[in-house]
């Protein structure tokens, strides 16, 4: 007898389990938490099988036959999106499931728009995206969770090819009153002295450090934040300086108080933003097209501001 499963119900199965709960994973997807939960429901009937255990306290966690389910779902998704892949190439047009990362530094700054031009111009695209540290995206490409990530070549391991978008130097954000706001560069020897503000993600945080301990120097570190909207307001603020290396068009914090920008000066290593992908994800046309899109929206120029470039 002929199962009866759509896989929609196995996307929605899988994102469950990648959000830990049907109402974070109907936010996330934009599909009512009844819908969801129906379809769950549908594949443990067809299936005879109890995917998940429902504690009243935790919500939902994976039985352990779900956790191989879930393993035969991801496979499963996957040849159904080469499948399309195929369809697409051989037709020769772009569509199919995207699934892009981007580094959390500065999603909020090129990721909407970039989407925004893409998904324009190939409807029939299916795009989601995804907000990640370096090593989560690292992790979510080597899982096939993600098929292209958006991000600075920091750290690459050798498994994976980058392609380089644009050269981005460092560069000082001071409050308006700062005594080194007015400067037009500042080299880290200038900045030793006074408190700074530590955008403390994985590897980035690592490369901020290296540019003032290549030159034997140790910042003043007073405070320690993973958001950039946080950082950005606490310079402004004037509880320190900081360092960074894309900035929006705006010189206003979240909160509304004024930022200046400093081009460093010295030898400061830039860092390139581009797109990361396993070997190989490449001859996929959509990722391709991806490719070729990002590059000339990066070329435009109109996102953000390449200060000191």
């Amino acid at each position: 007898m002929p199962l009866r499963i759509t896989f929609r119900q196995l996307e929605y199965f899988v994102a469950v389990c990648d959000c830990g709960s049907i109402a974070h994973a109907a936010q996330k997807i934009n599909v009512s938490s009844p819908s969801i939960s129906a379809a769950i429901a549908q594949l443990e009937a067809e299936f005879g099988l109890k995917l998940f255990v429902r504690r009243h306290a935790q919500g939902l966690s994976l039985s352990q036959t779900g956790q191989l389910f879930l393993i035969a779902a991801r496979e499963t998704l996957e040849k159904a999106n080469a499948l399309n892949q195929l369809a697409a190439n051989v037709a020769g047009t772009v569509r199919g499931n995207l699934r892009v990362g981007c580094l959390l530094t500065f999603a909020q700054i090129v990721l909407p728009r970039l989407r925004r031009s893409f998904v324009d111009r190939f409807p029939e695209v299916e795009f989601s995206q995804f907000e990640r540290d370096q090593s989560e995206l690292f992790n979510e490409l080597r899982a096939a969770k993600l098929d292209v990530a958006l991000t600075y070549d920091l750290n690459i391991p050798a498994d994976f090819n980058f392609v380089s978008l644009v050269r981005l130097p460092p560069f000082a954000l001071f409050s308006e009153g700062h005594p080194l706001a007015e400067r037009q560069y500042v080299s880290p020897m200038d900045l030793a002295s006074y408190p700074m503000v530590l955008l403390d993600l994985p590897m980035s945080a690592d490369y901020f450090l290296s540019i003032f301990s290549s030159l034997g120097i140790r910042p003043e570190i007073v405070e320690r934040t993973r958001d950039m909207a946080v950082m950005r307001s606490l310079v402004a603020n004037n509880f320190g300086y900081s360092v960074a290396n894309i900035r929006p068009l705006s010189n206003l914090a979240p909160d509304g108080n004024k930022l200046c920008f400093v081009p460093l000066s010295g030898p400061v290593r830039p860092l390139n933003m581009g797109l990361l992908m396993s070997q190989g994800s490449e001859n996929s046309r959509t990722i391709s097209t991806f490719i070729d899109h990002a590059k000339s929206f990066i070329l435009q120029g109109d996102t953000f501001d390449l200060v000191g470039s």
